[in-house]
């Protein structure tokens, strides 16, 4: 049975497009472009989607990139972009081109991103001496390690 999550949220441009789902199975939620951008290669642009996010305490938002234009060659450089819930400024989307040309434009209301839900658990971290961590076949293997068993 799935959870059933409320998020409110605000549009800060009246031309903002409220996040839509592909299917109803969709873990994501597309958000669009509220401007025209051009994203010039190898350099870092913030896309405005002019929505602002209510996330329940307990929760993250998860932004990433679209397969569809991440086949094109534009990515998010920090990977996945992560929404607390205590943020309540816009909702941006980094990207960079990285695809052939020298530019790449995002057009206004275009599909840009994905936002993604994920429950975020009480921690409490408890120092121990590296002797006193469990062990574990893998011990200390680093990069790599895990295809060699």
């Amino acid at each position: 049975m799935r959870t059933k999550l409320i998020v409110e949220f605000a549009r800060l441009d009246p031309e903002a497009l409220m996040p839509t789902q592909g299917s109803p199975q969709a873990a994501g939620w597309d958000l669009y472009a509220l401007d025209e951008i051009v994203i010039k290669r190898n350099i870092s642009s913030l896309i405005r989607t002019g929505l602002a996010v209510a996330i329940p305490e307990g929760w993250e938002g998860q932004l990433r990139c679209r397969s569809s234009l991440g086949k094109k060659g534009m990515i998010m450089p920090n990977g996945i972009g992560t929404i607390d819930s205590d943020y309540r400024g816009e909702l941006m989307v980094l990207a960079t081109w990285i695809g052939q040309g020298e530019e790449f434009v995002v057009n206004k209301g275009e599909r840009i991103a994905q936002l993604l839900f994920s429950p975020v658990p009480l921690v409490e971290f408890r120092e121990k001496t590296y002797d006193e961590l469990s062990s574990t076949e893998r011990g200390s293997g680093g990069f790599g390690s895990s295809g060699r068993f």
